[in-house]
């Protein structure tokens, strides 16, 4: 971690905090996920290895993971252009085309994801960032509810965030299809770019769950008059959300609806897609999937089993016990890092999002 410097917290979740970190040589930013040792389990590895078998403009790079007394560090592409929800937000809503241009990329990175064999099951706009470029780039991130069909079994639990779930992750939760599952989500994406809204809210009581699902379940959902959508996009959205989930329209059928296709740019067609398809695409992080796990495995079995350490003045302590010791020595930044954790959640933490 020497080689790189802390500029400020950016993430807060329950496995830990997210900070914005520059590479001391380089000056690359990057965005650091620190995950305390005694909170690993297997479904931060599962989130580890899925995210580091994915190499595609359209999602975040996991760059390397690299292992702390304290934490397992995650090191990622740092999305300088901040969350999707963030833009929508300040323009209210995006125009079609907008609207369309993001959607684009989603669908192509969320296809790539599918061609690897791996649902995400969160896709939501907080999951969804921008690069700093003058015409952004979307990309995807956290792969924390994500499942390989190949390496784990098929979905079998509720998992995603309520105003994003589709009505068979409700109703029968042990056995759903996760791909379909990615569909619905793109859809409320790209209702609330078009609108600025979620699809199953009741604007006068939005914090009313119970009425959230109900509406999720009868895929009830209107265009306010106010808002000008096409009838091609207004198509889509009616193909998107649809019950049973075996007669949704899949993300296959999806890149070849007119709506999607109108103004598509190359590197989003399938000429210029099928290069991520190769065996031979290149991952982005340097490290092999072996040195990651070994990173990981050894990071949980040292937080299971923390070794002991002499110390002239206390003897034997654990590990753990030493660094706590040592840390307490730092309090006033502690405190200072709590501050601006209780500030960050303050100013971005939002139950929907």
């Amino acid at each position: 971690m020497d080689k790189y410097e802390v500029l400020k917290i950016i993430g807060f979740g329950s496995y830990g905090l997210t900070k914005l970190m520059r590479n001391k040589i380089t000056k690359e930013l990057v965005a650091v996920k620190f995950i305390e040792r005694d909170k690993i389990n297997e479904d931060i590895e599962r989130e580890i290895i899925n995210h580091r078998s994915l190499a595609h403009p359209n999602i975040v790079n996991l760059m390397e993971v690299l292992s702390t007394p304290t934490h397992i560090v995650i090191v990622m592409e740092y999305g300088a252009g901040g969350a999707l929800y963030d833009r929508i937000i300040t323009r209210k809503r995006f125009s079609e085309d907008e609207a369309r241009h993001f959607f684009q990329q989603l669908i192509s990175g969320v296809s790539y994801c599918h061609y690897m064999q791996l649902c995400h099951r969160d896709l939501k706009l907080a999951n969804t960032l921008l690069d700093g470029s003058s015409v952004p780039i979307l990309k995807i991130c956290d792969f924390g509810f994500s499942k390989s069909s190949v390496l784990h079994s098929a979905p079998d639990l509720t998992v995603g965030t309520l105003m994003y779930i589709p009505p068979e992750l409700i109703h029968s939760p042990n056995t759903y299809d996760g791909k379909l599952v990615d569909v619905w989500s793109c859809g409320v994406t790209l209702y609330f770019m078009l609108v600025g809204e979620y699809p199953f809210t009741d604007q006068k009581d939005s914090k009313n769950l119970s009425e959230i699902m109900q509406r999720i379940l009868n895929v009830q959902y209107k265009i306010p008059a106010s808002v000008d959508i096409s009838q091609d996009c207004r198509h889509l959205l009616s193909r998107i959300f649809v019950a049973p989930a075996s007669r949704r329209i899949t993300i296959e059928e999806i890149k070849n609806h007119p709506w999607y296709l109108k103004n598509l740019p190359w590197k989003e067609s399938e000429a210029a897609q099928s290069i991520y398809h190769r065996k031979e695409n290149t991952v982005f992080s340097p490290q092999s999937v072996e040195s990651i796990m070994e990173t990981v495995v050894d990071a949980r079995h040292q937080a299971m089993n923390p070794p002991l350490v002499f110390s002239s003045i206390t003897g034997f302590k654990s590990e753990k016990q030493n660094n706590d010791d040592k840390e307490q020595n730092l309090k006033d930044s502690q405190d200072r890092e709590a501050k601006e954790v209780y500030n960050y959640k303050r100013k971005h933490i939002n139950m929907v999002n």
